[in-house]
């Protein structure tokens, strides 16, 4: 893995006007805690297969447009691993109101079905045999200067998305059901407006 590029506040311009060329991106968040409306939103990995990898450490009072103007693209396809809550923490820290996402762990739900192991780790040990170092998911990522394994950890989290994408969609076609999971990721504004509003449990009795 290339050693990622670590920005304050917002992508660079150059960096920016790079991502803006590839079809897909995948991407992470680290924060505080797990609260949105508690804890602060760190830091954003976001990458392109075979291109940039970068790091941006997130000033909530400056805003980040250009991660902005990338992230509210439809025509790019943003792969997270959870996006239900990484999309939450985006909008209400920084404003920005995610679009054309592909979820990976509810790809997995919906297609590996033979498990009800679903997490970022379990699925990389599957498709690439690789063992990911999650020690690091719970460490300071507030802190102004990130550490060489903060940085390194976060990168992993990233790169090995576009492997999964391809796999769980394979899985998806097999099983008829990628039609079914692309309806799923259209879902997700409104299910974070649902969560931005309260509404947890909707569709119970």
């Amino acid at each position: 893995m290339k050693k990622p590029l670590v920005f304050q506040a917002d992508l660079s311009a150059d960096v920016h006007t790079e991502l803006r060329k590839y079809p897909e991106l995948a991407l992470d968040c680290e924060m505080m805690g797990l609260n949105p409306w508690r804890d602060r939103l760190c830091v954003v990995q976001i990458a392109a297969e075979g291109g940039p990898l970068a790091l941006v450490q997130i000033d909530e009072q400056k805003g980040a447009p250009l991660l902005k103007d990338l992230l509210e693209d439809r025509t790019i396809t943003k792969i997270f691993h959870f996006a239900r809550l990484d999309g939450l923490f985006l909008l209400l820290r920084l404003g920005i109101n995610l679009q054309g996402v592909y979820c990976t762990k509810l790809a997995s739900r919906l297609g590996r079905t033979y498990t009800d192991r679903h997490g970022l780790k379990e699925l990389v040990r599957e498709f690439t045999g690789n063992t990911m170092d999650k020690s690091f998911q719970t460490s300071d990522w507030g802190r102004a200067q990130l550490s060489d394994d903060q940085i390194q950890y976060a990168g992993l989290d990233v790169v090995y998305l576009f492997e999964l994408r391809r796999r769980l969609d394979e899985i998806l076609e097999r099983e008829q059901r990628r039609e079914l999971a692309q309806k799923l990721f259209d879902f997700l504004p409104a299910r974070r407006e649902l969560d931005r509003l309260g509404f947890d449990n909707i569709f119970e009795h």
